[in-house]
């Protein structure tokens, strides 16, 4: 029920974000068709910091780092990680550190992801174990901007990004055929963007990676579906929209 709920809210969310993307080019071509039309000029260049909201779609998984009692295993052959949907919302302040760098935090960020562990059996079939989370994430970023063209310009971003997952211990005391995993993670994260400069906001639809740095499975060699694995480091891709002003 849990799934169905998070898929559905997937799907709307995904298509709130394709049209408000659309909305947001085709406005923007029509004020560059406008002369003397210089937003970041007239307004946010003047502006040492800023703040904001981000809403997202995400994608993720595990990179599983297999143990050796996978060999001799008698019912599991072998195992591997499915990407799964998720979406985030969060809050976004922006300092600006001169005229091309800023520091930006989005403090906190709320995400939600679906991962799947497969297991291949020995009797080949196969056996899905549905891993969903609840993020309270905190991402501190440097970002590098390029010099602006009328009211655009693009930009890199790279930082770290701390986060607890809130339904961790929830998961813990179910059956003891799922995976036990541990509630924190830290993720190196780098991705790029580009800033569109309306009249009382900025548009910056921003492609990011996430790379996870610690091990996330809580190994328990009396659960076959966990002796098998010995570490889980989360991967993550995420498409993300920042309005800001």
């Amino acid at each position: 029920m849990q799934k169905t709920i998070i898929r559905n809210m997937y799907n709307l969310f995904s298509c709130k974000v394709i049209l408000i993307v659309l909305f947001c080019f085709l406005t923007t071509l029509e004020s560059y068709g406008q002369k003397g039309s210089f937003n970041y000029d007239n307004k946010f260049s003047k502006k040492d910091y800023y703040f904001g909201i981000t809403l997202g779609f995400n994608t993720s998984r595990y990179r599983i780092e297999k143990h050796e009692l996978l060999i001799n295993n008698d019912s599991i052959m072998a195992v591997n990680a499915l990407y799964g949907p998720g979406f985030n919302l969060g809050i976004v302040a922006n300092i600006k550190l001169g005229r091309f760098f800023d520091f930006r935090f989005l403090l906190p960020t709320l995400s939600f992801a679906d991962r799947r562990v497969q297991y291949n059996m020995t009797d080949n079939s196969v056996i899905e174990k549905k891993i969903e989370s609840v993020f309270l994430e905190f991402p501190v970023h440097f970002r590098y901007k390029s010099k602006p063209y009328k009211d655009f310009r693009v930009f890199v971003v790279s930082g770290i990004r701390y986060s607890i997952d809130l339904a961790s211990n929830s998961r813990s005391r179910k059956a003891d055929d799922l995976l036990k995993l541990t509630q924190h993670d830290l993720a190196i994260e780098f991705g790029l963007g580009f800033q569109v400069f309306f009249p009382y906001f900025i548009l910056s639809p921003e492609i990011k990676f996430s790379y996870g740095v610690l091990d996330l499975h809580a190994r328990d060699e009396n659960l076959s579906f966990s002796s098998t694995i010995d570490k889980l480091f989360s991967r993550g891709f995420a498409i993300s929209l920042h309005f800001e002003g």
